[in-house]
Formats: structure tokens, C-alpha cells, sequence
């Protein structure tokens, strides 16, 4: 029989890995996804080139504003990789999150079947920015501190 000590220990290196490694795979996972969804948009082939372009309707170029879009989120992912431009994406980012949420207020006929929770599958593509944003705080939040609370338990390469 297993020993309760055992599921202990395992459960430990398993918080352990998790915390090592689980920032990177945020910041690598968001970046990768900006990088992606920016690229869709500067070809013309991303699915919510239509919400995008139907929200800016005050522009008199909507595509040449969806690729514009494109390349910002193109230059987050891109910023989100590279540790020391990690304050720049996230300003970058969090100047971007508020339109992202404008298709809620303009367009409520194509984010919801009932208004207030009822989501189209447009309103659940905008909702789940809530997950980029927190993402972002996390990851903002580890830029400060990165190498100081470190040094203090690892003087490897990687954390000095």
C-alpha cells in the first residue's frame, strides 16, 4: 500500500514543477496566441475580422484597422516572449483589453442570444479576455521581482 508520506512527497515536486515552470507556460501560451490571432488578422482570414470591422464604424478604413489590430497584437505576442519587454506587452495589452470588450455595448444583437448571459460564440471569443487580462496580471506581476526573490533560493545561470 501507499504510503500517505508518498502522496505527499509527489504532491510537493508537483506544486514544485508547477511553480517553476507554470509562468513561463502562461507568458509563452499568450504570447503565442497574440502572435497567432495578430497574424490572422494582418492576412485577412481571422473570424472576427467581421466583429472587428463592425465595431469600428466610426473608421472609414475598417480593414486597413483590422490589419493595423493585427500587427499590434503581432508585436504583444512577440514582446510577451522576450523577457525584458515584458513591461512593454503588458502596456500594450491593457491598452487594447477595452475595445476588445466594445462589441458587447455596440453590437449586443451578435454577442448574446439573451440578454444578459445568453453568449453567441462572438460573446464567449470576447468574454474570454477576462483570462488574457488576469494572465497579464499575473505575469506583470512577476517582472519586478523576477531575479531578486530568486537569488535568494537558486544562483544558477538562469536565475541571476
Amino acid at each position: 500500500m501507499i504510503s500517505k508520506q508518498y502522496f505527499k512527497a509527489l504532491d510537493s515536486l508537483i506544486s514544485q514543477t508547477m511553480n517553476k515552470y507554470g509562468i513561463y507556460f502562461l507568458r509563452y501560451s499568450v504570447g503565442v496566441i497574440f502572435v497567432w490571432f495578430g497574424i490572422l488578422k494582418t492576412i485577412g482570414i481571422s473570424p472576427a475580422q467581421d466583429l472587428v470591422a463592425n465595431t469600428v464604424y466610426w473608421f472609414d478604413n475598417k480593414i486597413g484597422f483590422v490589419k493595423f489590430l493585427g500587427c499590434w497584437e503581432v508585436i504583444i505576442g512577440i514582446t510577451m516572449c522576450c523577457k525584458p519587454l515584458i513591461r512593454v506587452s503588458i502596456f500594450l495589452l491593457f491598452m487594447q483589453m477595452p475595445g476588445t470588450f466594445l462589441p458587447l455595448i455596440l453590437l449586443p444583437e451578435v454577442c448574446f442570444t439573451n440578454l444578459p448571459i445568453g453568449l453567441t460564440l462572438e460573446g464567449q471569443y470576447i468574454i474570454k479576455n477576462l483570462i488574457i487580462i488576469s494572465s497579464a496580471l499575473v505575469i506583470g506581476g512577476t517582472v519586478q521581482n523576477q531575479n531578486s526573490s530568486k537569488n535568494k533560493q537558486c544562483n544558477c545561470r538562469r536565475c541571476l
